[in-house]
């Protein structure tokens, strides 16, 4: 549990009994990861919930910079949304203001003691992003010299709106963020509306391309794949990786990653399988077919940071739940890594499934969502998007007999050993 000093005397102690994290990127007009917004929920105990969402938050947050902001976000800027009441904790004296952008929403109320407050953090060095924009506060002129960012929802404000509204902040020198960018027609629409950030999950969405082929070097990574899970020997796999270079070099470094924990450094092919052996040699090649459009120049670091997070999610999940069945964490690792695999190749999950040898329960987890598999993989796909709070999440924590503590502390080691791999992948 986590207890904040408030900072006014008449303040109620801020308390926090259960919550969870969701991670959702900002991606920059490259698609490359520019930061994270941070979404926290405080999970009800017993028939109670916390009356103030954003004043759980508070708390969440000294929690989560305790566990190390590094972390939660890695190398990219984490957003947060925060209130009047928490802007006036002294919670801010401990937070690594270099890495935080402080979400303040349009509709909060504007009195002297916020902006006073405001620009108190601001000259300590501390960035704020206006969120929930839709230009028609009251004293909406009185927060904008404070804040470098300005996040607009293309779910709440319509097109001829942002574009009236675009060019008025642009004026203002302030960076657009597009938040809720669902499809690919928003995107761009907000590309050329001159937008700066992005954030949604427009990228993992599968456009579907029919006839689309999949390029000569995912095709050599597909047939290695298979070969991996067949009974071909050590010699026969490695004379497959040797025959493309670009694949064996990109093999190697991955194997030398701090994510595979290995004591010493792994200089040739024959170590590496042997090293390895065959699940962990089907995982890394996982890997790579989300790690090679990026080297093409198509950047896809965002959809590698998400099948990785989701694979060693749904794996540490499944250790927890079956710690006697070692197997059951390598299945869940490839589901939560395949689940976006329509994505990366723009074709049906059914016919990638045609092409690589699955078992039934993996099988079943990717096209219905069905079996142990399946809703642990519907449960990281929820968290991501911290949506269905009551209806699927807590359900299925009930269920699988997590607690909120445990997915935290899974979810931070996933975030960390993702942000590891994609470091090294690229």
């Amino acid at each position: 549990m986590i207890e904040l000093s408030p900072r006014g005397p008449e303040a109620d102690q801020l308390r926090v009994r259960e919550f969870y994290l969701g991670r959702q990127p900002i991606l920059d007009r490259n698609q490359s990861l520019f930061a994270y917004e941070l979404l926290f929920r405080n999970a009800p105990v017993g028939p109670a919930r916390i009356s103030n969402e954003l004043t759980a938050t508070a708390a969440v947050i000294a929690h989560a910079s305790q566990l190390g902001m590094e972390r939660t976000v890695g190398d990219a800027l984490g957003f947060v949304n925060v209130d009047a009441d928490v802007l006036m904790t002294d919670i801010f004296s401990f937070l690594p203001r270099e890495r935080l952008v402080l979400e303040v929403s349009e509709h909060t109320p504007v009195t002297p003691a916020l902006i006073s407050r405001m620009a108190e953090l601001h000259a300590q060095g501390f960035r704020f992003a206006l969120d929930e924009v839709q230009g028609t506060a009251p004293g909406l002129h009185r927060l904008l010299p404070l804040v470098d960012y300005v996040k607009l929802d293309v779910q709440k404000v319509d097109l001829s709106s942002l574009m009236k509204l675009a060019p008025r902040f642009r004026e203002s020198r302030k960076t657009l963020i597009a938040e809720k960018v669902e499809s690919r027609e928003e995107f761009k629409n907000c590309l050329d509306l001159g937008f700066d950030y992005f954030q949604g999950y427009y990228f993992a969405k599968p456009v579907i391309m029919s006839g689309k082929k999949l390029s000569p070097s995912q095709l050599a990574v597909m047939e290695l794949m298979t070969l991996v899970t067949s009974e071909a020997d050590n010699m026969e796999v490695e004379r497959a990786i040797k025959r493309d270079v670009s694949l064996a070099l990109n093999l190697l470094r991955l194997v030398n990653t701090p994510a595979v924990g290995l004591r010493h450094r792994v200089d040739s092919l024959s170590q590496a399988v042997m090293i390895l052996g065959r699940r962990q040699l089907q995982r890394w090649l996982q890997i790579m077919l989300y790690a090679e459009p990026s080297k093409r120049g198509h950047s896809m670091t965002p959809l590698l940071m998400l099948a990785t997070t989701r694979g060693r999610l749904l794996e540490l999940l499944a250790g927890k739940l079956r710690p006697a069945h070692r197997q059951s964490s390598e299945i869940a690792f490839t589901v939560g890594i395949m689940s976006l695999m329509d994505t990366l190749f723009g074709l049906p999950m059914a016919d990638i499934l045609a092409q690589i040898p699955v078992s039934a329960e993996v099988s079943r987890a990717l096209l219905e969502r069905a079996g142990f598999f399946g809703d642990l993989l519907k449960l990281a796909e929820c968290i991501e998007r911290i949506e269905d709070l009551d209806h699927q999440i807590l359900p299925t924590l009930r269920d699988l007999a997590v607690s909120t503590d445990d997915l935290l502390e899974l979810e931070m080691a996933a975030f960390e050993w993702s942000d590891n791999v994609v470091r090294y992948a690229l």
